[in-house]
């Protein structure tokens, strides 16, 4: 899944460089559990590479996109589950227990799936796989953070972050370099067992985090760990600010046992709290990030990018984007400020969505049509061409929404826009189409306007990123009142892995149903009226202490002019 950094500026990245040879024990620390994060990128990127050779493989899964959907999705599934038993094995038995029993899940599910013999087994290995990146979802940033001095905790935590984003590009490398390899997708899935590997024997010599120890009552353990953090002057100071915070900490849990939802909803800074957070990251997901992630090899192809190996080259370009918008953010978050952030995100992802648009709808009309003369060399002619009424009248469009069974198309050997062939969609087709030196079309069609996708799809990394793929994360960590903020975080994160799963789980049946055009122009929508959401309902929280947060909201929670800085929180907006 797309996630967040959590603010650092760059003062404190220097000094987090500076760490390296001061105290490397705490880079140590950060990256041995940063390792969680790049397990978590590496697995949404890699499946949508290994997805187009799965469908090579599987035939079912080729003609059966709701498989091809599972797939995918079955991970986000098993996500929720880890992220919500994550937690109580995180307070139960520390956030170590927790980050060495994910890399166990993942490394089973990386194993059953590179073994894999059928569609069921492969989506067995992902749910272990979603299991563990759920579960790590939660313990790697919170081990960071509680092991981190408080100076540079903001950059270390964001380290993992980075290492998401960072992730995501290695898996497409990895795509890249297995290509050629036999069993292609069997070892881009597999070779994820190597960093969780290596995490595990890093954990195991790495110790608990002092936060927790102190939670537990294991002062001793906690005060040692804290000597190997701070330097020797601010040691006394550290250790009675964390004695003070937990004590803090388990007073909040206490009280908050007692809240429930009814309490949560009639509190007007919770409710208020609870419809800015929780509908930016319901927006962050169904204006279609993690479908450019998960799909965007499959979505080079449905713009005319027939090669695999071309998918996984070009879709290389949306990663890279993704990780250089992630380092952005941490300098516009804020500078610009939350809201003005988040609309000037939402206004160009509406730009880039209506050039998808009408991309692929101009692909669509003007997809080449389909010759009888240049299907009649072959001897394996799509059946639904052979008995159709006005065959003159058959595009290439129309050959690949054949389904009895299901066709593609051969393109003209010299330019791929002349008229081709209506072919039965089988491996025999595609490499007698092959051998004749053409090239064969199963996803999209050939199409002079291929270029302007990518550019679209470019865009689009390009605006989300900084601002949407930040912003909500960041507003949910300050918009809502202490006593609240575990629960209402809790239900916010809950949000983004439910509306991850359901437009994951959708996106190929609706570009089936109603077109790949229509389908961006549906996310085009909900941008537009996601800019609205989030004029009328999400307030500036930049510059605004914690403790003046529940008071602003309290008041009224629009604020038409949001370019305008706020002088006090009496102010109405």
């Amino acid at each position: 899944m797309e996630g967040g950094i959590p603010e650092a500026d760059m003062s404190a990245f220097r000094e987090c460089l500076a760490l390296s040879w001061k105290n490397p024990y705490v880079l140590r620390l950060a990256f041995s559990a940063g390792i969680g994060g790049l397990l978590f990128g590496y697995d949404t990127g890699v499946i949508s590479g290994a997805l187009l050779y799965i469908r090579d493989d599987f035939k079912a899964v080729d003609r059966k996109t709701w498989l091809q959907e599972a797939i995918v999705s079955t991970a986000l599934a098993g996500a929720i589950i880890g992220a919500a038993v994550g937690g109580w094995i995180n307070d139960r038995f520390g956030r170590r227990i927790a980050i060495i029993l994910a890399d166990a899940l993942f490394l089973t599910g990386a194993i059953i799936m590179a073994a894999a013999t059928n569609p069921a087994i492969l989506i067995v290995g992902r749910v272990f796989v979603g299991l563990g990146v759920g579960m790590a979802s939660m313990a790697s940033p919170l081990y960071i953070s509680e092991a981190s001095p408080t100076r540079v905790r903001g950059a270390l935590v964001s380290l993992n972050s980075f290492l998401i984003t960072g992730g995501q590009f290695l898996s497409y490398l990895i795509n890249l370099a297995f290509t050629k390899a036999p069993g292609t997708w069997r070892w881009m899935l597999g070779v994820a067992a190597v960093p969780a590997i290596v995490q595990i024997l890093l954990m195991f010599s790495l110790p608990e985090s002092p936060r927790w120890l102190y939670r537990k009552g294991r002062y001793e353990e906690g005060q040692a760990i804290l000597k190997k953090i701070y330097p020797p002057e601010d040691v006394e100071g550290e250790i009675q600010a964390l004695k003070e915070s937990v004590d803090l900490e388990i007073k909040e849990s206490e009280s908050s046992e007692k809240i429930n939802m009814m309490k949560l909803l009639k509190t007007t800074a919770v409710r208020r709290g609870l419809y800015a957070g929780m509908g930016l990251q319901i927006f962050q997901q169904f204006v279609g990030i993690n479908t450019v992630m998960y799909y965007s090899p499959t979505i080079v192809q449905l713009a005319g990018f027939a090669s695999n190996r071309t998918a996984l080259l070009l879709s290389l370009i949306t990663s890279g984007l993704n990780a250089f918008g992630s380092i952005l953010s941490i300098y516009f978050i804020d500078k610009t400020g939350r809201k003005k952030l988040a609309l000037i995100s939402l206004s160009g992802v509406v730009v880039a969505l209506a050039l998808l648009t009408v991309t692929f709808r101009e692909s669509e009309i003007h997809s080449p049509m389909v010759s009888a003369i240049e299907t009649s060399h072959f001897n394996t002619t799509c059946p639904d061409f052979r008995s159709a009424v006005d065959p003159g009248r058959w595009t290439c469009m129309t050959c690949l929404k054949a389904s009895s069974p299901s066709c593609g198309f051969c393109a003209a050997p010299n330019d791929k826009l002349l008229p081709g062939a209506c072919l039965i969609s089988n491996d025999t087709s595609k490499d007698i189409c092959g051998n004749d030196h053409r090239s064969w079309y199963t996803r999209g069609c050939p199409s002079k306007f291929g270029w302007a996708a990518l550019i679209g799809l470019a865009l689009y990394i390009i605006f989300f990123s900084p601002g949407m793929g930040t912003v909500p994360w960041v507003v949910n960590s300050e918009i809502y009142p202490l006593r609240y903020r575990g629960v209402c975080g809790g239900m916010a994160s809950t949000t983004v892995w439910v509306s991850n799963l359901i437009v994951s789980q959708s996106f190929l049946s609706l570009t089936q149903a109603i077109g790949t055009a229509w389908t961006f122009m549906m996310f085009g929508i909900v941008a537009i009226v996601g800019i609205f959401f989030v004029i009328i309902f999400v307030p500036e929280t930049k510059g605004v202490p914690m403790e003046e947060v529940e008071k602003m909201l309290e008041q009224r929670s629009v604020q038409f002019k949001f370019w305008q800085k706020r002088n006090s929180v009496s102010e109405k907006y």
